[in-house]
């Protein structure tokens, strides 16, 4: 990101305007190069923006669905590249730190039962964060081996055994989900 100073107003500027056409009450305190959350190396964003106000636990409202949505429609905004989305996050009354906590959990009940099974594990679709955080969770462990498959909004996790063909395995397709 060229100009941190500038991507911060122009996400001060978006937050205004979604507030005021969006009828929302969003309260929010934006921070350039904030220190790192309880020396945790793994989510180091550049700008970080905490979100809170009368609309908090729409924010977080199936699994933070509305605050990923604001924070996606803010990196399409600024125009950052894939490679740079990590470079900018949104949090909402420490959904992200409990989300991290229970990602790293997930990890590691994967990684056992597939070190008991011998079987790879798929992990439900999730975001490209989210998927790099298992990743990095379980990137230690020389008897496993992480994979990301498939395509989109179906993009999974696999944990596979070290000596595993990755060939050898046919990803459960996730369900569609149905329209409300």
């Amino acid at each position: 990101m060229q100009d941190k100073v500038a991507a911060a107003k122009k996400i001060d500027e978006f937050l205004k305007m979604l507030n005021a056409q969006g009828g929302f009450r969003l309260k929010y305190r934006i921070t350039v190069d904030p220190p790192a959350a309880d020396g945790d190396d793994w989510e180091r964003p550049e700008i970080f923006v905490e979100l809170g106000g009368p609309e908090s636990s729409l924010l977080l409202d199936r699994g933070a669905e509305l605050m990923r949505s604001i924070e996606s429609l803010t990196l399409e905004g600024l125009r950052l590249r894939p490679d740079e989305h990590n470079k900018v996050l949104f949090d909402c009354r420490g959904y992200r730190a409990t989300r991290l906590q229970e990602l790293r959990l997930a990890a590691d009940v994967a990684a056992e039962k597939v070190r008991k099974t011998k079987v790879p594990y798929q992990f439900s679709p999730m975001s490209s964060r989210e998927r790099r955080i298992v990743h990095l969770a379980l990137s230690k462990q020389t008897d496993l081996r992480t994979e990301s498959q498939g395509e989109g909004p179906a993009r999974c996790l696999v944990v596979f055994p070290a000596d595993y063909q990755s060939k050898d395995f046919r990803p459960m397709m996730a369900p569609a989900r149905r329209r409300r």
